[in-house]
């Protein structure tokens, strides 16, 4: 029995590792299509005016609550190995990122905003910058690979001075965190003020991503012991705004210790549940947001193009305009001046400059014209004469406003712009459409498997 236990168990962690690269590679592959920097969907949507954020190839897990509630211990029970200092002091005095990588490393603050671009904006936060830190494990446990933990300072009422304004910080985490767990030690400070003040923030925008626990559960006495200190801890989160909801769940949960069995029910299980939830939302919400941003990208491509050709419309347009009222501006003082010196200038002048011909020819052309000036009085001729002159410099004014064309696309841009249009549709959408079949075969062998 013992090795058909043996090979189950080692079947199921060779699925779970295989779940864990398909994951990986999905959200890998995602921030590949956009960071790219020759085709990738943020220099694109740069090009024509947008703005894209990065997928992240993990999820951001933010644990808070006050000192002492075994935060640090989970995260070290999680990773399967002692990378953050535990005690019954507060330990974790700033903040910690831990994460997986090649190789066991400690990054300053420096070196942690640098990893994570995403958090610097933290360097607002006076004080703050020299109490980050980062801690790089090689560990592979559970889904490690795909989590990025975030310790933070135990919280504490009274007169404890923190370096930095610590509520500020772990609210603005909180917005940024895919997940806040908070733990409540039954030992400690359960019912601190400031976690609580600070739960009840984070519930107004982002209440969703708040989980609560019992840590601890196994130090609390016994079951009734444990069933009253929850009463508490519920009943005064129940009493905030917005906390004060059906079905309140706050599971018990406490490190397993094979040296010191315990009858409480450990849920610690739960917690590891919840992280594989909210790693699978991630990536079906990178999917998803992924195909929409690819979406806006090839409408807001055909949108330019099409405003483009009717510009290129309404240019033409206007250059035929422009010629018609540049004709007229140029032919009418033509007129204007020979019909004026025919009238003055005797036949037998143009007859000898121009042959008699040609003359001939143009005295049947201009004696209209002539007529024409001779129905006005004497004294208005000149008058006339001004006005269709200005007539003429109106209709060179308004040629000239026409050809004052707007401007189009070159044959370069528009080829680029078609190249990324069948690019998005052709390479990112099948590339999306393959990754999110991927993730479906995956959980369907998943579901099968259970």
């Amino acid at each position: 029995m013992s090795g058909k236990v043996k090979v189950r168990a080692a079947a199921n962690a060779e699925s779970m590792s295989g779940a864990v690269s398909v994951n990986e590679r999905i959200l890998r592959d995602c921030h590949g299509l956009y960071s790219n920097s020759d085709s990738g969907l943020i220099a694109l949507a740069s090009h024509l005016g947008l703005s894209f954020l990065p997928p992240r190839k993990k999820i951001t897990v933010m644990l808070m609550g006050n000192h002492s509630a075994g935060k640090s211990s989970f995260i070290n029970w999680y990773v399967e190995e002692h990378i953050q200092r535990t005690g019954v002091a507060i330990e974790t005095q700033g903040f910690a990122f831990i994460t997986s990588g090649r190789k066991r490393e400690s990054l300053t603050g420096d070196a942690t905003l640098h990893l994570y671009p995403h958090f610097k904006p933290l360097q607002s936060f006076e004080g703050v910058s020299e109490y980050l830190c980062t801690e790089i494990s090689t560990s592979r446990q559970k889904k490690f690979s795909l989590v990025t933990f975030v310790d933070t300072p135990g919280l504490v009422d009274g007169d404890m001075k923190y370096p930095f304004d610590v509520n500020r910080a772990l609210l603005w985490l909180g917005e940024l965190c895919d997940l806040v767990l908070v733990f409540f030690d039954p030992m400690g400070q359960a019912l601190c003020k400031r976690t609580l003040d600070i739960v009840e923030k984070i519930n107004e925008h982002h209440g969703d991503k708040l989980r609560f626990y019992l840590s601890k559960a196994d130090e609390a006495g016994t079951e009734s012991d444990r069933q009253r200190v929850l009463m508490q801890i519920v009943q005064e989160l129940c009493k905030r705004p917005g906390l004060n909801k059906c079905g309140f769940d706050m599971p018990t949960i406490y490190i397993p210790n094979p040296n010191k069995p315990s009858r409480c029910v450990n849920q610690i299980e739960e917690v590891c549940k919840t992280i594989e939830k909210t790693i699978t939302q991630t990536v079906q919400n990178t999917l998803n947001t992924l195909g929409r941003d690819c979406q806006k990208l090839t409408e807001t491509i055909e949108q330019v193009l099409r405003e483009d050709d009717e510009t290129v419309r309404r240019n033409r347009r206007a250059r035929v305009k422009g010629c018609m009222f540049g004709l007229g501006g140029l032919i009418l003082p033509i007129f204007l001046l020979a019909s004026a010196l025919f009238g003055f200038i005797p036949p037998e002048v143009w007859s000898a400059l121009l042959g008699k011909d040609v003359a001939e020819t143009l005295e049947i052309y201009l004696t209209p014209l002539h007529t024409l000036w001779s129905l006005f009085p004497e004294g208005y001729v000149s008058y006339v004469f001004l006005s269709l002159a200005i007539l003429a410099l109106m209709l060179l004014f308004l040629a000239q406003r026409c050809f004052r064309t707007q401007t189009t696309l070159s044959k370069k841009q528009r080829r680029y712009l078609l190249d990324r249009h069948a690019y998005v549709n052709e390479v990112v959408v099948q590339k999306k459409n393959q990754l999110y079949e991927d993730y479906l075969k995956q959980s369907v062998a998943e579901h099968d498997m259970s």
